[in-house]
C-alpha cells in the first residue's frame, strides 16, 4: 500500500534530493503556463486570426460581386466537384444581362443539379473570372475559433513535452544522486568494505 505525503519535496527531509526541488519547481511553472500562457497565446493568435480573416474578407467583398445568370450550357456527365465544405458544383456556361454592356456569357460554377433555364446566383471578381462568394462572418469567426484552439493545444503540447524532458532529466539525475548515496551508505549496512 503505497502512502503519499502531499509537497513532501517542498519540505525539508533527508531524503529530498535537489532533482526533487527542480521536479516540483517545474510542476508549478507548467501549472502556471497552463493556466496564463497557453489561454493568452490563443487569445492572442485569435486576435491576429479574426484581423486578418476579416480583412480579406472586406478586400473580397470590395472586388466581387454576383450577377443571376441563366444555365444554358450543357449539364456534364461526370460527378460535380467538392470544394472544401462547398456544396458540389460544376463548371457549365452562364449567360446574363448587364446594365449599359447588354448580354453577356461566360463560364461558371453552378449548384449541382442545376439544369438548362436554371436562374442561378454567380460571382466574379473585378476581372471577370468567376470565384467563389466572399467570405462571409461565419467563415470569420469559425477560421477565427479554430486558430485560436490549434495556437492553445499546441501551447499546452510544448508546455508538456518540455514538462517531460524535465522529469526525464531529473529522474535520471535523482537515480545518480540515490546511486552517490546508497555507495557511501551500503558498506555500513552490509559491513563490507568499500572496494
Amino acid at each position: 500500500m503505497r502512502t503519499r505525503v502531499p509537497g513532501w519535496r517542498w519540505r525539508h527531509n533527508p531524503l529530498r534530493r535537489r532533482s526533487d526541488v527542480v521536479e516540483a519547481w517545474t510542476t508549478l511553472v507548467v501549472v502556471l503556463l497552463l493556466f496564463l500562457v497557453a489561454p493568452l497565446a490563443g487569445a492572442l493568435t485569435a486576435r491576429w486570426a479574426h484581423s486578418e480573416a476579416q480583412a480579406a474578407a472586406v478586400s473580397q467583398r470590395a472586388d466581387r460581386h454576383s450577377v443571376r445568370a441563366e444555365v444554358v450550357g450543357g449539364i456534364p456527365n461526370e460527378l460535380p466537384t467538392v470544394q472544401g465544405s462547398r456544396a458540389h458544383t460544376f463548371r457549365t456556361t452562364v449567360t446574363w444581362t448587364e446594365p449599359g454592356e447588354g448580354r453577356r456569357t461566360a463560364t461558371a460554377r453552378v449548384p449541382a443539379g442545376s439544369r438548362d433555364g436554371d436562374m442561378v446566383t454567380v460571382w466574379f471578381d473585378s476581372r471577370g473570372r468567376n470565384v467563389p462568394e466572399p467570405t462571409d462572418a461565419v467563415a470569420v469567426w469559425q477560421h477565427t475559433v479554430t486558430m485560436g484552439v490549434c495556437a492553445t493545444a499546441g501551447t499546452v503540447g510544448v508546455i508538456l513535452l518540455g514538462r517531460l524532458a524535465v522529469r526525464h532529466v531529473a529522474t535520471r539525475h535523482r537515480l545518480a544522486e540515490w546511486e552517490a548515496e546508497w555507495a557511501r551508505t551500503e558498506p555500513e549496512w552490509t559491513r563490507r568494505r568499500p572496494a
